[in-house]
């Protein structure tokens, strides 16, 4: 798919792999619409890049419809999501307090998997209305999983199991959405420099860096978005999660 013209909807939209990919997109010609919690700091983005702001919590069935809602009487449906909004915070299942409280996992849940779903299956109703371009394609869903999907740490049991379900998605949706002439792609990023790693002390981040084999650094919110746009224009991509890591696979700890 060429980008250039198409409206793409970003989730997360107003930092890191979010942000980044809105710029690429915008840069591609696409009619970019940042989706996330915080309207204010994603309307800077929008502003800079000729797009468009809209408040939205991914786990709320009527926020993000009315969130889509706003980019279709703007810009008309969307061709294009990239499903960027997430959460992390570690804890261990047997703490120093006890079990962790179930409240936690089920936020982390909520956010990343079953926002992904929500985001996704709104989306698509949207793109199966659009016409089909020459190739007959009607859309394109990026989804964002982790390489904890598949190698995930102490103390990352409710983001694992959340990025994993993300992977475990793909495919079935794929599988669905091809009568529609809908892709479905997820990329499953290794250390990233977002601002949540950012906030570490200098020391931990290069020490983070230092372990992935090649390159040895964090990886930078840029090269998801190349990874994104690469999974737009590539029109055989479909029901794959693509690992983007430096080769990286997590100890234990």
């Amino acid at each position: 798919m060429d980008p250039k013209g198409q409206v793409a909807v970003i989730t997360g939209g107003a930092s890191g792999l979010g942000a980044a990919t809105a710029e690429a997109l915008a840069a591609a010609g696409a009619k970019v619409a940042l989706l996330d919690l915080n309207e204010k700091a994603a309307g800077e983005i929008a502003n800079r890049l000729g797009g468009i702001a809209v408040a939205c919590d991914v786990t709320d069935e009527a926020s993000a419809t009315n969130a889509l809602a706003k980019v279709r009487e703007t810009y008309g449906a969307g061709r294009i999501l990239v499903n960027c909004a997430g959460v992390g915070p570690p804890k261990r299942i047997l703490g120093r307090d006890g079990p962790m409280p179930l409240a936690d996992y089920r936020k982390v849940i909520e956010i990343n998997l079953i926002g992904t779903f929500n985001m996704m299956r709104l989306a698509a109703a949207d793109m199966a209305k659009l016409d089909p371009l020459t190739d007959g394609e009607r859309g394109l869903v990026v989804m964002t999983a982790s390489v904890a999907a598949f190698d995930g740490q102490i103390g990352q049991a409710a983001y694992s199991s959340s990025k994993g379900g993300v992977v475990g998605l793909t495919l079935p949706a794929a599988r669905e959405f091809a009568q529609f002439g809908i892709r479905v792609m997820t990329i499953a990023p290794g250390i990233f420099a977002t601002p949540m790693l950012m906030a570490l002390p200098q020391e931990a981040q290069d020490s983070l860096g230092a372990s992935v084999p090649f390159p040895k650094r964090l990886g930078q919110p840029r090269e998801y978005a190349d990874l994104v746009m690469t999974c737009v224009r590539n029109g055989y991509l479909n029901g794959e999660v693509i690992r983007i890591d430096g080769s990286l696979r997590m100890a234990p700890r």
